[in-house]
């Protein structure tokens, strides 16, 4: 039998009906891919990072763990991270700070799987091939989850897009630092190697 090449189009959505038990020895199984699922219940298969995001996303979270570690008022997570949305998604963002007394309300259990909570801070990357417009349906996923800050780092025009809560999104173009304003009090990023 002679073997055949699919391409697919990244990320991949299917539709499975699985249980987050399921949905999560999923994701464990295949760590080398990073799985959401929807609020209606539809599987995104996306790769890895290339290497020049993954290099600039361990920046950003570089930047965010000395923040962290520094004055003890949140707990930072990498892209490799999942959260259960109050919607019922499962989601997983390049980088998210949750506010240190919502983290520790949250027993042992909940903090071992996808946390079942919306971070206080996420951070989205565009890459060459991402949609500028599937991004921002994200963000909005995040607000409307009651995420008090979201930042879409566009490298591709060297845009910001800033998302808060009762407010329009805010753009800005080619900045070198951001505000964690005070959702993350005195966090500043750089953004000199980043965007």
């Amino acid at each position: 039998m002679e073997s055949q090449t699919i391409a697919l189009h990244s990320p991949l959505e299917l539709t499975l009906e699985l249980t987050d038990e399921q949905f999560f020895q999923l994701c464990l199984d295949n760590r080398d891919l990073r799985f959401e699922r929807t609020a209606t219940g539809e599987l995104i298969i996306m790769p890895p990072t290339g290497s020049e995001t993954g290099r600039r996303n361990s920046d950003l979270n570089f930047q965010l763990k000395a923040w962290s570690r520094h004055n003890n008022l949140g707990v930072v997570f990498d892209s490799s991270t999942g959260f259960k949305l109050p919607d019922g998604r499962d989601i997983s963002p390049d980088a998210a700070g949750v506010q240190r007394d919502r983290w520790d309300a949250l027993n042992a259990e909940q903090k071992e799987k996808f946390a079942p909570i919306c971070p206080d801070f996420v951070v989205e990357w565009r890459s060459t091939t991402d949609s500028l417009e599937k991004l921002r349906a994200k963000m909005k996923v995040y607000v409307k989850n009651k995420a008090s800050l979201g930042c879409l780092l566009d490298r591709k025009n060297r845009k910001v897009e800033i998302s808060r809560q009762d407010s329009d999104v805010e753009i800005l173009d080619s900045p070198t630092t951001l505000s964690g304003e005070d959702v993350l009090p005195a966090f500043v990023l750089d953004l000199t190697d980043i965007l």
